[in-house]
């Protein structure tokens, strides 16, 4: 039996580690990756198949699958353009516009996942940079490493956020206050401001003046209005006791029914109906899936104890110590792999390690939430929403390489990692 049980321990190891690196190596693939990996765990019994359920959150599926679709009309309603257009009246030359694109970004990724908030926003950038006649890749970049800072600012930020207050039982409002002392949202708001003196040294040369422009109009203000509703909807629900997990989720997927229904009804445009429902990247629900699956398998065969224990020898009983390696060894990781599994595989470890030293998990977690979502700004490929920025940018003629990308992303990226860092320690240290 132990023999075994090694054998099936050593071989979830095994494919896990493969899984990543393919990831890394070919990342265009890495749904199919996470969810051959999730099957085989299934019929080798890593995980037994009665678990399936119980391992997939749907609760973070259909949060994700929601948004995506009233994201598609918002961005079809012209509002963003609207916005852009707001922006560039207050700016005074390109370098002022970009830190405001940059901002800009950050303001929506705070409410929306990160991936959304680069296509509703890259697109008013590229089309900025080619009124301006200047090289969109500085903008682009700056709006996808600002978006990945912000999403972790609130519980509907970012998967990894949502999974954290899934995991921790966390609601909107301990996003900004928690316990009696401030939450991660002031951490991350401190690591933007800090990075408002980087941007001005990188985009240094952006001088060239604004040209006056028409504001764009906006076709339709439903999906701004649903977008607000669903906010409002997830602050609120969090306030009530008892909800069932599944709740949030709701929340989205109904708002989201809402909108094709009226939208299919006033308008009798079916084929916005469908191309709605195709809006949703069914890629990342598919990976989400998939490393759900595979981190239930390392969880039951016990490795995810294995790293808690490795974590704990290396900090020892020092918290200073075990805070620090969880806050940067995250930034590293996170700078070569998707942050979404390393979350999903480090919250668990953190419960166990804070439960074997008796203190409360908060600092952990925002300071995994910090490293992780922050780490995959270094590279191109450390978090979806700069493969995604990345992507946009080759499609418009310009290749973006690992020097380019790290170029904006290490000194913004240490930044920001090191006043949210500094502050999660003497708030919650």
């Amino acid at each position: 039996m132990g023999g075994s049980y090694k054998v099936m321990k050593t071989a979830a190891l095994v494919l896990f580690i493969l899984m990543y690196i393919l990831m890394i190596a070919v990342p265009k693939y890495r749904p199919y990756y996470a969810l051959t990996a999730a099957a085989i765990f299934l019929a080798a019994g890593i995980l037994p198949p009665a678990d399936l359920v119980t391992a997939v959150n749907w609760n973070v599926l259909m949060m994700i699958a929601g948004t995506m679709i009233i994201v598609y009309y918002f961005i079809d309603s012209l509002m963003p353009v609207l916005l852009a257009d707001m922006l560039l009246e207050a700016s005074k030359n390109a370098m002022w516009v970009t830190i405001r694109m940059s901002l800009f970004a950050g303001v929506i990724s705070a409410f929306i996942d990160n991936v959304s908030t680069v296509l509703i926003v890259a697109p008013i950038g590229l089309a900025i940079c080619k009124k301006l006649k200047m090289n969109p890749v500085g903008m682009i970049l700056s709006i996808s490493v600002s978006s990945n800072l912000q999403g972790a600012a609130t519980l509907v930020g970012d998967t990894t956020s949502i999974m954290l207050g899934n995991f921790a039982s966390m609601d909107f409002m301990d996003f900004f206050w928690m316990n009696g002392r401030p939450g991660i949202f002031f951490a991350v708001e401190l690591g933007a401001v800090a990075t408002i003196p980087i941007m001005m040294i990188l985009f240094r040369n952006y001088r060239d003046p604004v040209p006056s422009a028409d504001r764009a109009e906006v076709s339709d203000y439903l999906p701004t209005v649903m977008l607000l509703l669903m906010v409002v909807a997830l602050i609120t629900a969090s306030f009530i006791p008892g909800t069932p997990e599944i709740t949030n989720g709701l929340i989205c997927c109904t708002l989201a029914l809402i909108t094709i229904i009226i939208d299919t009804i006033r308008d009798r445009n079916f084929e916005d109906t469908v191309a709605s429902v195709k809006s949703i990247d069914f890629g990342t629900l598919g990976l989400l899936v998939g490393l759900f699956v595979v981190i239930a398998g390392l969880t039951n065969v016990g490795i995810i104890n294995d790293i808690a224990r490795l974590i704990v020898k290396a900090g020892g009983n020092n918290v200073f110590l075990l805070f620090t390696i969880i806050v940067w060894g995250s930034v590293l990781i996170s700078a070569f792999v998707d942050n979404i599994p390393y979350v999903a595989t480090m919250l668990p470890v953190l419960a166990a390690v804070t439960t074997s030293l008796g203190i409360e998990p908060y600092l952990m977690y925002f300071g995994l939430l910090t490293g992780a979502t922050l780490g995959g700004n270094i590279t191109p490929v450390g978090a979806s929403a700069n493969i995604t920025a990345v992507g946009l940018l080759e499609k418009e003629g310009y290749q973006v390489s690992f020097g380019d990308f790290m170029r904006i992303g290490v000194p913004y990226t240490l930044t920001a990692v090191l006043v949210g860092y500094l502050y999660l320690w003497f708030v919650w240290g």
